[in-house]
């Protein structure tokens, strides 16, 4: 998984938002724009990285280095889309060596979310990976309860059962299309790993929304930027220290040659993989930016729902009446997560416009 991060924007806080000018259709080009790069990127990540085991790859160090190591694509919107027009904040920033301190430990966290995501996606399909990780949601919405001080309501509770419950049915499917040679005990742990990469990488969303809003105190679209370049920095030297300490590296001529679609095919798949995940992070990074984090996360969990089905039409996944029914549970699910924030967007909506009316009121009098 790439090294996403989850600020919330300020709509209406110390800086002019620079898109405020546009006009709404050029306004919804750009968010249609962004969904497409965070849904095609991280779909052809995933299928990419599948391919790469298909093939004969077998280096889960450098499946997690590919995840971050694209990184300096995320300086092209960083120079030429941010806005100029950024009022600094009145709180004093942050230490340098606290800004170090965060970057590295969320870096360090994010190559291991990554090295998880790497071992799940060895032993699992590409279409039953996806399902997995649609699970991110729950735990989001666990991790938020406690860090965040979210709400917990019925509808919320409701999609944390049903993704568990979606979860838990893929893990004892013995008809499930396993990939060829891993054993059930490699499926078990290919779930866990997946489980367990989705319930840091949620983690890593409250962590970080609790540090823009306790340390950084200021959430704009460069700090943003700034955040995910620097921790996919860490990441990626993570990735490589892991790469040669394993002695992964090694083989790494080895399995070049093996590769069953050639010594070129070998490295345009680790390139596309990749640039793909720097894709899926553009788009996530913008739809923070053009509408808000929120939607951002949303928009990344629907996109594990494309995978499948993109994975049966490349690689002819088998689907199952259990993975169909698991897949309709995790689409119940992420619809109960979605209409609860739609409830609470409304009544913020609706709070905020009685409160305008009410000011008017006031300054009438």
């Amino acid at each position: 998984m790439p090294d996403i991060q989850e600020p919330v924007m300020e709509k209406d806080g110390l800086y002019q938002h620079p898109l405020q000018k546009l006009k709404r259709t050029h306004w919804w080009i750009l968010v249609v724009l962004n969904i497409a790069f965070l849904i095609v990127g991280q779909a052809a990540a995933v299928l990419l990285g599948r391919f790469y085991y298909d093939k004969g790859g077998n280096s889960k160090w450098l499946a997690t280095l590919v995840q971050t190591a694209a990184f300096p694509i995320l300086l092209i919107p960083y120079f030429f889309l941010r806005s100029k027009n950024e009022t600094p904040s009145l709180s004093p920033p942050p230490s340098i060596l606290v800004l170090c301190t965060i970057y590295f430990v969320v870096g360090t966290l994010i190559a291991g979310d990554n090295m998880l995501y790497s071992i799940a996606l060895l032993y699992l399909s590409a279409s039953t990976y996806s399902l997995i990780c649609a699970t991110q949601l729950a735990f989001n919405a666990i991790f938020s309860y406690f860090l965040n001080s979210q709400k917990f309501t019925a509808l919320i509770f409701n999609s944390v059962v049903i993704l568990s419950l979606s979860a838990a049915l893929l893990a004892i499917n013995d008809d499930s299309d396993k990939p060829l040679g891993v054993s059930k005990r490699k499926y078990i742990i290919g779930i866990v790993t997946a489980l367990a990469a989705s319930a840091l990488y949620s983690l890593l969303l409250s962590l970080m929304q609790l540090t823009f809003e306790k340390v950084l105190k200021k959430e704009t679209f460069s700090i943003v930027l700034e955040m995910q370049i620097y921790t996919a920095i860490v990441a990626t030297c993570v990735a490589i220290v892991g790469l040669f300490a394993s002695g992964e590296w090694r083989s790494l001529q080895g399995e070049m040659g093996n590769f069953t679609s050639g010594k070129v095919s070998y490295v345009m798949t680790l390139v596309w993989t990749a640039v793909a995940w720097q894709v899926c992070s553009v788009g996530v990074v913008g739809l923070i930016f053009v509408v808000s984090s929120l939607f951002s996360n949303v928009i990344s969990t629907l996109s594990l729902a494309v995978t499948p089905l993109a994975s049966v039409a490349i690689f002819h996944d088998s689907m199952n009446g259990v993975k169909i029914i698991a897949m309709l549970m995790a689409i119940w699910g992420f619809a109960s997560y979605i209409y609860q924030n739609y409830l609470d967007d409304l009544k913020s909506r609706n709070d905020k416009s009685r409160g305008n009316n009410d000011a008017g009121n006031d300054s009438c009098i």
